[in-house]
């Protein structure tokens, strides 16, 4: 079939505003007032959902209203540039070509969508690691009951630096696998997973390679030419504090000639050319639907721009930096185990609390103002049996978030260990030793 260049991903916006330089320090008194949630809590729960900003905000509520008082098709038309821009603005934060990006309901949309496009056949391989995240590792169960895929795990480095890269691209050359797919950074822990040298030897392999962005983007500087990647999938709610609901697919170039597309292809992403025919559009559009939440989307690209505007640079270093603050003040608390690997840790702080339950330490950190998250064993399974952990609290600070604030966490961590966890709180003899 051969493909159609039109499609919304192709149109272009206005100029973006200036990111800010490398050396330009950030206005965390500013950006604080930009965000209505630093009022009322610590908010240490970012790799789960980050809190929005009030441009943000404005841009859905502003599509709200102009759907309720002018009409759904009617907004949609008017707004159809910043609609488009959305597709830019995600572009520049990626370092991507125009037209290879598409909008998602969520990085698990945009991943089950691109697991879609590849004509998996029995005995074909999925190579991924140890540490990809839950829902992907179903997916490839699910590809292995329905398909026969064959799944392999590449082993981690003994250094507990992440995968083992040589080991992986010994197994790219015996395996020849369909796809090699790697979580850059899982949700389970704050270790930061070599994309891009793997993304190397996928190249030279010539192999298909997908990368989960998740927990990357909008934290870390990610440039899908620098990890060589032929589909990357990221969410909108977490670092880059935008809306839930909202996601993206990068589809390279090279992916695009090749013809990948979606099972599942609707009007929005090709065109009914005869009784018996259709054509995929040319860009990324593909992977899109026709119907979508037009304010979630602008939610999105309000949040990417922001983003750019405050400097992917300088929230690189500022957030891991809060990060390593925190595990800095946590490392030596009695009962306190720290879980994080790799020589330079994201900003996901995880660790166990000796003595304690998980949801009752949950609780008693939301009762004195901050936000956490937990992860259990069914979200990590290979990590959290190395680990011979059942579950880890997880901290996950960002560029808004203060010193101060991270040594109050500590703090209240510290506090929280010393007093116990009472008669609610305590483990039960039969789990105490799991």
């Amino acid at each position: 079939m051969g493909t159609d260049t039109s499609g919304p991903a192709a149109n272009a916006e206005p100029p973006l505003p200036e990111s800010a330089t490398a050396a330009s320090p950030l206005d965390i008194a500013a950006l604080r007032a930009d965000t209505p949630g630093c009022e009322s809590v610590i908010h240490f729960n970012n790799a789960g959902a980050g809190l929005m900003a009030r441009p943000v905000l404005q841009a859905m509520a502003d599509h709200l209203h102009l759907e309720a008082t002018t009409g759904g098709y009617e907004a949609a038309e008017a707004r159809a540039a910043e609609v488009a821009g959305f597709h830019t603005a995600v572009a520049r934060l990626l370092n991507a070509a125009p037209g290879t990006v598409a909008f998602a309901g969520s990085a698990t949309h945009a991943y089950a969508k691109a697991l879609s496009a590849i004509d998996f056949r029995p005995g074909d391989t999925v190579l991924t690691t140890r540490n990809d995240y839950a829902s992907n590792q179903i997916a490839f169960l699910s590809l292995r009951r329905r398909f026969g895929v064959r799944v392999v795990h590449a082993p981690d480095h003994p250094d507990g630096s992440g995968v083992d890269v040589g080991a992986m691209a010994a197994l790219m050359r015996t395996e020849r696998p369909r796809l090699v797919a790697v979580t850059h950074v899982p949700t389970s822990s704050g270790l930061v997973q070599p994309v891009a040298e793997i993304g190397r030897h996928c190249r030279e392999l010539d192999l298909l390679y997908l990368v989960d962005a998740c927990q990357s983007v909008g934290q870390l500087e990610v440039d899908v030419e620098e990890i060589g990647c032929d589909l990357l999938t990221a969410t909108g709610r977490k670092f880059l504090r935008g809306p839930r609901g909202s996601g993206f697919l990068y589809v390279s170039e090279r992916a695009l000639r090749a013809g990948y597309e979606p099972l599942f292809i609707d009007l929005h992403g090709a065109r009914w050319t005869a009784p018996g025919e259709y054509r995929p559009v040319g860009t990324a559009a593909r992977f899109e639907e026709w119907e979508f939440s037009y304010a979630t989307l602008l939610g999105c690209a309000e949040a990417v721009r922001y983003a750019l505007r405050v400097g992917p640079a300088a929230v690189a270093r500022r957030t891991p930096g809060l990060a390593a603050r925190l595990r800095e003040r946590l490392d030596g608390l009695p009962g306190v185990r720290l879980l994080d690997g790799g020589p330079a840790p994201a900003a996901l702080v995880t660790l166990t609390v000796a003595g304690w339950q998980a949801e009752p330490f949950k609780a008693a950190l939301d009762a004195r103002g901050v936000n956490s998250s937990l992860n259990f064993r069914e979200y990590a399974q290979f990590d959290f049996d190395d680990k011979d952990v059942a579950w880890c609290l997880r901290l996950s600070p960002h560029y808004y978030n203060t010193e101060d604030e991270v040594d109050e966490v500590a703090d209240t961590v510290a506090r929280l260990v010393r007093g116990g966890p009472g008669a609610n709180g305590r483990v039960p003899a039969r789990e105490a030793g799991r």
